[in-house]
């Protein structure tokens, strides 16, 4: 196994450093606070039509080849049973032809979504919209820049409008994640990736927005988005000056920074042309990875999945681990139309289209079902004389096992550009496009549930139909599509991808479905969240958070609240200890002057019986505030009218205070003046307060209120003074 350890971000070494991997990059990103995308006006969209050259993965030998003649030993050339069972199919129209105004002028249209509490964010080349769940359009279609305006017109994430979007909903955070990339001004401004997180659970509102640079050399290709619970991970395909391979890019962003509004920092490892097409693992579910669990990475070779472990992730001290491949042999296979070329056809027209074999298939759903742990990919392979969906199961990630794999390729229709899902109870969903010499390019879908055969997908249900094939030697189709799990139940699977209402070029129609298998949903269930996302402390001091348990399909048990990963020194309590049916309690979590500094991840896990499900918050412990004290000696003092005497005023530094005071004096008696010598002290040490009597003033004695101030913070002592 390859390793690389902790690796310091100051510096850019690496502990060690194995062949084929690079060093570790820490990047700071450019930083904006948007205002609400319902105000936004819409950058204009003038580029011509374009179609997006492909950058096919030259990995000689490592794509995966069975041997000719070979048979797929995990080929489903037949559905073992009917259709699965569905609460109906349901679908509209999302971002294409004739929507909003909307026109195609790039292609392929990189489509995908995401599905959140009660909107739907679909994003394509070029533009993005947000959608209630019945379809209707509330926002949009913006271009894609419109959404970083707030970073200035004339940056680059701005200024151009480069595509490659993904669109992602922070379940644990109720927060939406969309991204772009910027390469127009990549060989002089440098290539970026332009990330924006809403400040809300509401698409429509104002959202964070993030520039992150890879540097003039460093096309950023491809650009792929996991939400993990302590970051959010990028993976990239890098081409040297746009053109040459240098092998995929793993990188960690800062996901509390970004979900609070601050500045950001990304961790990147960049991999040998060895490797590319890798994913980055996506959380499905409410239940969070168990406490210090790796974030996953996956791509495949030859015959074979190989997965990376990214640990220790620490932006604070910008240093991570990456340790892998773990190789995990599968059945043979060989990439399809030659490793990952042009050979889909359609009907009525010669124009073949893409298959992108070359990578996995977006997304690497993970989901933590208690009991055990589970990734879902695909990618398209060669079956027989036409094209199928090869798809895997793991489990155990840490341990990686292959728990099931298969060839879905029950006729001579070619199925490629798959992306899959899980729902909570196991049910996995598969949507692709089809096509073939007799029917255009459509929508279909399959499944499976967890008591079916090993390997085997139900027969395949429609979303939408085409109408009309792509010409006009236009062969660019998709490179991706995604399915999205409904927050909300934990049970919907919304797809979406492309398709043609009639034949053409630069006239792509997207649509957006969601179906649900009938066996999820029908037992009861609960769901755990927390809020805010993050607190901060400091050393000795509370917070609190809300823990949330929400009831799923009549849910009526009682739920047992705990709390694990709490620093040294600190304590946590629930109130109350545990909710019946749903409902809200206050986790108080109290630090003591021993509690050592830094951010730590809690996860709070809701139990019922044996089911269990967690979410996690971020605590932020921060050292004692520095502060200063205040003394002034002697503290009564006696002077003749016409004379003069002289008090010493301290200032102490506390918990490394080092600003400055400003004194001041108040209750001087009249005909008295107090001057300061000098009249601040920075950090520590005295100044002199010199009292000047004049013969006129009144004998007695009075208490004055000597004043240090520094910025907010204000501290008194008192003097007296007697006038003889």
């Amino acid at each position: 196994m390859l390793a690389i350890g902790s690796l310091m971000a100051q510096t850019g070494k690496a502990a060690s450093s194995p062949k084929n991997f690079g060093p570790a990059e820490v990047t700071r990103a450019d930083f904006a606070k948007t205002i609400a995308v319902r105000d936004m006006v819409s950058m204009p969209v003038t580029a011509p039509n374009h179609e997006k050259p492909l950058h096919v993965l030259p990995r000689k030998g490592v794509t995966g080849v069975a041997a000719p003649g070979t048979i797929d030993p995990v080929l489903q050339t037949a559905t073992n049973r009917a259709a699965p069972t569905v609460g109906g199919v349901s679908s509209f129209d999302g971002v294409g032809v004739g929507l909003g105004g909307f026109t195609p002028n790039s292609a392929p249209p990189d489509t995908n979504m995401a599905v959140g509490a009660t909107q739907v964010v679909q994003w394509v080349n070029t533009s993005f919209a947000v959608f209630s769940k019945a379809g209707a359009l509330l926002s949009g279609p913006l271009a894609g820049n419109t959404l970083f305006q707030a970073l200035g017109a004339s940056h680059p994430c701005a200024a151009n409008n480069d595509g490659d979007p993904i669109a992602q909903y922070d379940k644990a955070a109720n927060r939406w994640v969309l991204s772009q990339l910027e390469i127009t001004q990549g060989s002089t401004a440098g290539f970026m990736e332009c990330v924006a997180v809403s400040q809300t659970s509401d698409a429509t509102g104002a959202f964070n927005v993030y520039a992150f640079n890879y540097g003039t050399v460093d096309f950023n290709d491809y650009p792929k988005m996991g939400v993990w619970n302590n970051a959010y991970l990028f993976t990239y395909n890098i081409f040297a000056n746009g053109s040459t391979f240098s092998g995929p890019k793993l990188c960690a962003l800062d996901r509390t920074a970004m979900l609070n509004g601050a500045a950001a920092t990304q961790i990147c490892f960049q991999l040998s042309t060895s490797f590319g097409g890798v994913l980055p693992s996506d959380i499905d579910g409410a239940t969070a990875p168990p406490a210090g669990s790796p974030a996953y990475f996956l791509d495949f070779g030859a015959n074979q999945l190989e997965l990376f472990k990214m640990t220790n992730i620490n932006f604070t001290a910008g240093t991570a681990t990456l340790t892998g491949p773990t190789n995990i042999p599968v059945a043979a296979f060989t990439a399809a139309c030659n490793g990952g070329g042009t050979c889909i056809p359609q009907l009525g027209v010669p124009q073949q289209l893409d298959s992108l074999a070359d990578r996995l298939m977006y997304r690497l759903a993970y989901r933590n079902f208690g009991d055990h742990e589970a990734l879902v990919v695909n990618h398209s392979i060669t079956a027989g004389s036409s094209v199928g969906i090869r798809w895997y199961e793991i489990r155990s990630p840490a341990s990686p096992v292959l728990f099931q794999q298969g060839t879905f390729a029950p006729d001579a229709t070619f199925r490629w550009m798959g992306s899959m899902g899980m729902d909570h109870v196991g049910n996995i969903g598969v949507g692709y496009s089809v096509s073939s010499g007799s029917i255009n390019p459509g929508i279909r879908f399959t499944g499976r549930n967890p008591a079916d055969p090993l390997g085997t997908l139900a027969s395949e249900l429609t979303i939408q139909d085409g109408t009309g094939s792509q010409n006009g030697n236009l062969n660019r189709w998709g490179d991706y599509s995604s399915i999205s799990v409904d927050p909300v139940d934990d049970c919907t699977l919304w797809y979406t991808t492309e398709y043609l209402k009639a034949s053409g070029s630069f006239n792509w129609s997207t649509r957006i479905g969601n179906f649900k298998f009938s066996s999820c949903g029908t037992a009861a269930d609960f769901s755990v969240s927390a809020s805010p996302a993050s607190q901060s402390v400091t050393q000795g001091a509370g917070t609190s958070y809300t823990t949330t348990v929400g009831a799923i399909n009549g849910f009526t048990g009682t739920v047992n609240l705990s709390v694990s990963g709490l620093p040294s020194g600190a304590t946590a309590s629930f109130n109350p200890t545990s909710v019946a049916n749903s409902g809200n309690s206050t986790l108080s979590v109290s630090t003591s002057s021993t509690t050592p500094a830094g951010t730590f991840t809690l996860t709070i896990t809701g139990t019922s019986g044996t089911v269990s499900h967690s979410t996690t918050v971020t605590l932020v412990v921060q050292g004692p505030n520095p502060d200063f004290s205040i003394s002034v000696s002697p503290t009564s003092l006696s002077v003749a009218r016409g004379a003069s005497g002289n008090y010493t005023v301290n200032i102490g530094a506390v918990n490394g205070f080092t600003g400055t005071v400003s004194l001041s004096v108040s209750g001087v008696p009249g005909h008295v003046t107090a001057t300061f010598n000098p009249a601040s002290v920075s950090g520590s040490g005295n100044s002199t307060l010199t009292v000047a009597v004049s013969r006129k003033a009144s004998t007695g004695t009075q208490t004055m209120t000597i004043t240090g101030a520094s910025g907010s913070l204000s501290h008194s002592a008192s003097a007296s003074l007697t006038i003889q």
